[in-house]
Parts: structure tokens; C-alpha cells; sequence
């Protein structure tokens, strides 16, 4: 499974939504399973899927699936 795959299937688990939803424009409050509290939940699934720490600014600039993918880069993970 490719990293890119991983984080996608990662969004699809933490928020109860099938993996083909999980598109580059998802984003936060867009759909009822991605709020503030699904949002702390996928964030530590990111951080336990890619043995990461996320920065408190990462957290809250998280806003698309899109975004988590540039995130996700910046700790030197090939996507």
C-alpha cells in the first residue's frame, strides 16, 4: 500500500466514510463525520499511521484532504 493510499484509507477509517470519498477537496465541515472532534480523532490516526508528531499549526491548518497530503510531506513522507 502506497503512503498516499495509507493516508486516504486512514481519513476513511477515522471518519466512518467509504476510502472513494476521500477526495483532494474533502474538507473540514464539509461532510457531518469530519467536526472539531472527528478532527482530533484523525489527526492521532495520522500520527499513528506515520509514526508522527504533529505541530499544533499543522493541526489546525489540516482544512482538506488535500492540505493533510502537504502536511504529511513535510515530515519527509513520500506520497
Amino acid at each position: 500500500m502506497s503512503n498516499l493510499d495509507r493516508l486516504r484509507q486512514t481519513f476513511s477509517d477515522a471518519l466512518a466514510i467509504p476510502p472513494d470519498q476521500v477526495v483532494d477537496d474533502l474538507r473540514f465541515n464539509s461532510i457531518p463525520q469530519w467536526d472539531s472532534v472527528a478532527h482530533m480523532a484523525l489527526v492521532a490516526a495520522i500520527e499513528s499511521a506515520f509514526d508522527i508528531m504533529l505541530d499544533t499549526d499543522d493541526v489546525i491548518d489540516m482544512s482538506s484532504f488535500a492540505k493533510a497530503q502537504e502536511i504529511v510531506r513535510k515530515y519527509d513522507i513520500a506520497l
